[in-house]
């Protein structure tokens, strides 16, 4: 399916539909550019699809904000994708829906700046948009789904003196995720307290 949309150059077309259709459309729009810009980023940057994702990220219905947001969080796998996050200016966008009350939108939202953050603009990007308080927030809700992207993402910005420094106040809170009941927020935590801890 997604070969075909690639192959057929539906990629251009699906982006611009997103700003004019029902949402009902918009939502399998977002469907099949996830499956597509999985496989292949170039054709979406080149149609401002990141532009335009960024916009959904503030529409009013939350199935189109997450949707969006786990679209963000393919294109923003590849490398391209990472810059075009940072040019775009989409992660203080993202920052604040992790503020929301929806559980898909925070997951979502967080699984897409964990990519983004992987390159140093992102870091500073976040930084710049007060990531750390909300992202604090979600690891500290044994329930959120955004839990283990939330550590993740606060490892990569321990990697900053600066996120370091306001990281090691909140040892307590990774501390705690070791005894969680999974395995993989476990090894999230002990990578986080590693990277916290660590002295220059």
């Amino acid at each position: 399916g997604a070969a075909g949309v690639l192959r057929a150059a539906l990629i251009p077309p699906l982006v611009l539909k997103l700003k004019t259709e029902l949402d009902e459309i918009q939502e399998l729009i977002l469907d099949t550019l996830s499956s597509c810009l999985r496989v292949e980023v170039s054709e979406g940057l080149a149609a401002s699809a990141v532009s335009v994702l960024k916009e959904k990220l503030s529409h009013p219905s939350t199935a189109i904000r997450s949707k969006a947001a786990w679209v963000l969080l393919e294109i923003s796998s590849h490398a391209e994708g990472k810059i075009a996050m940072c040019t775009e200016e989409v992660i203080p966008v993202l920052v604040s829906l992790l503020e929301g009350t929806q559980p898909e939108v925070q997951a979502n939202s967080t699984g897409a700046l964990m990519f983004a953050l992987v390159t140093p603009q992102g870091r500073s990007s976040a930084m710049g948009a007060e990531a750390i308080p909300p992202l604090l927030t979600l690891v500290a809700e044994e329930t959120s789904k955004a839990r283990l992207n939330a550590i993740k993402t606060l490892t990569l910005l321990a990697e900053l003196p600066e996120g370091r420094e306001a990281l090691l106040d909140h040892r307590d809170t990774f501390l705690r995720c070791l005894h969680d009941p999974s395995e993989a927020v476990q090894r999230a935590a002990e990578i986080a307290i590693a990277v916290i801890d660590w002295k220059p």
